[in-house]
């Protein structure tokens, strides 16, 4: 899956994961390959990717993603601790 984690500032991501998890504004959940479609709000907290160097986390303050066709498009709010 490709990955592309922006806020107002800056592009903080860019590149293929294996699976992403997301702090939603109900509840934390996970996308992997081929996931259905999708469109979801997220509240502050950990947003946490695997890719091929590993596990990686970022703290965000909120935003939104959009899950089509093995792509992942997160419009965070900002970054906390930025």
């Amino acid at each position: 899956m490709f990955l592309e984690i922006v806020t107002p500032a800056k592009k903080v991501y860019e590149g293929e994961v294996n699976a992403i998890a997301f702090p939603g504004v109900d509840g934390s959940f996970q996308v992997l390959n081929d996931h259905a479609p999708l469109v979801s709000s997220l509240g502050k907290g950990t947003v946490t990717y695997q890719n091929k160097e590993g596990k990686h986390n970022v703290e965000i303050s909120g935003g939104v993603v959009e899950v089509l066709n093995n792509k992942i498009v997160l419009l965070a709010d900002g970054l906390i601790g930025e």
